[in-house]
């Protein structure tokens, strides 16, 4: 395999565990959202934490989902 090949298929590699996070993420979201018996307001932060020991990678993130 050439350096090109091996560049498509990390890219592809990473695309892919991206959008199973994404969609996964969302329906849990949902789901969570649905079952809260809290008072959520318009809006509520959120954090998610990526995470790769076998890099030394710990890269967090900080949002806001707005419900209205």
């Amino acid at each position: 395999m050439d350096q090109n090949q091996d560049q498509e298929i990390f890219n592809l590699s990473i695309r892919k565990f991206l959008k199973m996070v994404g969609v996964s993420s969302q329906r849990e979201i949902e789901q969570a959202v649905q079952k809260s018996a809290a008072q959520l307001g318009n809006a509520f932060p959120v954090k998610m934490t990526l995470e790769i020991p076998q890099l030394g990678l710990k890269v967090p993130f900080e949002g806001e989902i707005r419900l209205k």
